[in-house]
């Protein structure tokens, strides 16, 4: 005689697993339990959790420890000591406050069996898909290309500097270390994923902080200097230079802490390399094969060296990381989190958290609108003493 096969649902514990969920939704409708989540590419290759949280460390504190920090003398030239230090201070607060909101958002997701491993995952889930598809995710991918320009300049800024320190005459163009180093920058792009950068990272961190004692240590001495050259603390005379100075400052600073964005921390092109991999590689294939190989090196090659041509033609660093905080890190950083959490938790409107949220979000995306006209106005002004591909 066959046997009938038992239907879960009509065993007791069935009955109490289904009352439980129905209980469950009827608190929060957001409980119910997720649809299986569809094989990525980019997550399982580039986002893999493999790491440890002093991974982590290296990852979060190298990307605000970041070159961006070169940009900071620019800053408060444009605003001051007083209210430049000021501005300092009012962001290493508001940014601290956003992490955390993140982070309770995120941590209440995984509670629902959501674990969010990208930020417009995030904005999807909350905000909805228009807002994930349009708006986070474009602004990620500036922000992520746009470093890789920065950097890629940097690196050719400072291989000048190093170079006309030993040849005072020597003839390289600023366009031609730009291209040496963005070939080392085209290596680096290969690795295949977040984690593989670690031990690059550490060494980034430490390579920071001795930069940033050295320079420290040398102002120090040079202030103090009989040799010293005269010093000129004045701000701009003209009113619209001193005002879109600020904003454009403001923005510059944005950039410096927004670096460190959750749950992707902004280094190098790995949030836009997870996206390339989430497109053009095959989950069912292993990471090392041909097949996934082939278009990993390709499309971030491709990614890079548009990145470099970039880089050579516009040689304005501070300009593109006043660009960048503008229309990236300001509304990332300081605006999104107070938005998705007050959505997430909707805090009762006559508690402190809903009016503090929302007057962080209102206040940073006046100046987010301000400071991104200020950049593209920079930008605009230098463009016009320089030429394409100006050796400066």
């Amino acid at each position: 005689m066959g046997t009938v096969a038992t239907n879960p649902a009509n065993t007791a514990e069935g009955m109490k697993g289904e009352k439980d969920q129905s209980n469950r939704e009827a608190i929060d409708p957001t409980m119910a339990d997720p649809p299986p989540a569809k094989l990525d590419a980019g997550a399982l290759f580039v986002l893999k959790s493999e790491g440890s949280w002093l991974h982590c460390g290296y990852h979060l504190t190298t990307s605000i420890v970041a070159p961006a920090l070169l940009s900071l003398p620019l800053a408060l030239a444009s605003l001051g000591w007083a209210a430049g230090v000021f501005c300092l201070f009012i962001a290493a607060a508001v940014t601290f406050y956003s992490y955390n909101l993140i982070s309770l958002v995120l941590e209440h997701q995984a509670k629902l069996g959501r674990r969010q491993l990208r930020f417009r995952d995030m904005a999807h889930q909350i905000l909805g898909p228009s807002w994930a598809r349009y708006y986070i995710g474009p602004i990620q991918f500036m922000v992520c290309f746009c470093a890789v320009v920065g950097n890629v300049l940097l690196g050719g800024q400072t291989m000048k500097s190093m170079y006309l320190i030993e040849k005072p005459e020597g003839t390289m163009k600023l366009y031609e270390f730009v291209v040496i180093f963005g070939a080392f920058m085209l290596v680096l792009a290969q690795l295949p994923s977040f984690h593989s950068l670690r031990h690059i990272n550490l060494l980034s961190l430490i390579l920071c902080l001795a930069y940033s004692a050295c320079a420290t240590g040398g102002s120090i001495y040079i202030g103090h200097s009989s040799q010293a050259p005269s010093r000129d603390y004045s701000l701009p005379s003209d009113k619209v230079d001193l005002i879109f100075g600020i904003f454009n400052a403001i923005a510059i600073i944005a950039t410096c802490y927004g670096n460190g964005i959750i749950p992707e921390i902004q280094v190098y092109l790995q949030p836009t390399n997870e996206v390339l991999e989430g497109v053009f590689a095959n989950p069912e294939k292993g990471q090392h094969s041909a097949r996934n190989v082939i278009p990993r090196i390709l499309f971030r090659s491709i990614s890079v060296v548009a990145a470099t041509v970039i880089g050579a033609m516009l040689p304005f660093f501070g300009d593109i990381n006043a660009f960048m905080g503008a229309f990236g890190f300001l509304p990332l950083d300081f605006v999104v989190p107070a938005v998705v959490y007050n959505i997430t938790f909707r805090p009762s409107p006559r508690g402190s958290v809903f009016w503090i949220n929302t007057t962080i979000a209102a206040v940073f995306s006046v100046l987010t609108v301000v400071a991104s006209v200020a950049a593209v106005r920079q930008i605009a002004l230098d463009a016009k003493n320089y030429k394409l591909f100006a050796n400066v």
